[in-house]
């Protein structure tokens, strides 16, 4: 089996994605998945679409792109909301990625342990699950997810869009129904990793872990780890950050 390596949002610091690149790319046995939010807030957004160009012309197989919220304009899903749009250029070569299915919603994940994780930008919520049907499986919600399903995405409670705490866990924590399977997801933290402070109530707090250097949590709902792994690099890049690795694990969507 190979190391699955997971991204989380990059918001336009190009530095901070180059600094890591090198190493995920020298290892043929590395496939990354990268969270979304590639662009905007940071000083950098070109660059960091170059980046992810020359790994998808390199190595296709080896990366794997998920849109985010605030790629989703450009690929004709909701509004424009940034104040500070891409050029023409860099919008075109996001919608030519989206047409040619070079960026999707979801991934799914056998971990080394046999659990599968879904991947994609905001999360999963449980209301968003029951209009996918309630599937059992990542894998057959990643399928599911990858069909585009226009209102789903758009809905500011969807899998580009949920809040990390309000939205995808307390809703998973309050419902009867179990978490059919772990989630992987960028977008929002319920840590503010540079002042330490938590942005989430006790209930929460109490089943979370935090990897304070590697700027990821990791939150426990009725036995199913949500691992939350946005860097939350603002304007200026995190000062210390690192994507999630999975060892020994398999893609499977």
């Amino acid at each position: 089996m190979a190391t699955v390596v997971i991204v989380g949002d990059v918001g336009g610091c190009a530095d901070r994605l180059a600094a890591v690149l090198p190493a995920l790319a020298e290892d043929p046995e590395i496939t990354v998945i990268q969270a979304g939010d590639l662009v905007d807030r940071g000083p950098d957004s070109p660059g960091v679409l170059k980046l992810v160009a020359e790994r998808l012309r390199e190595a296709p197989g080896r990366w794997i792109q998920l849109i985010g919220n605030h790629e989703a304009p450009y690929a004709g899903i909701g509004e424009p909301f940034w104040p500070e749009p891409l050029d023409e250029a860099d919008a075109a070569r996001l919608r030519d990625w989206w047409l040619r299915d070079r960026m999707r919603v979801a991934a799914a994940v056998r971990t080394a342990q046999g659990e599968e994780l879904l991947v994609t930008h905001a999360g999963l919520t449980v209301r968003a699950w029951r209009e996918l049907g309630e599937p059992v499986t990542a894998g057959t919600t990643a399928e599911l997810l990858n069909t585009r399903p226009e209102a789903l995405l758009a809905d500011l409670g969807g899998p580009l869009w949920a809040e990390a705490g309000t939205d995808l866990y307390h809703g998973w924590l309050t419902e009867t129904v179990f978490p059919p399977f772990g989630q992987v997801h960028g977008h929002d933290s319920i840590v503010d990793f540079g002042t330490r402070r938590w942005r989430c109530g006790d209930r929460l707090r109490h089943r979370t872990t935090v990897d304070w250097a590697a700027r990821h949590t990791t939150t426990v709902i009725k036995r199913m780890p949500f691992i939350g792994v946005d860097p939350r690099h603002g304007r200026d890049g995190a000062p210390e950050w690192s994507p999630l690795y999975l060892r020994d694990a398999t893609v499977l969507v």
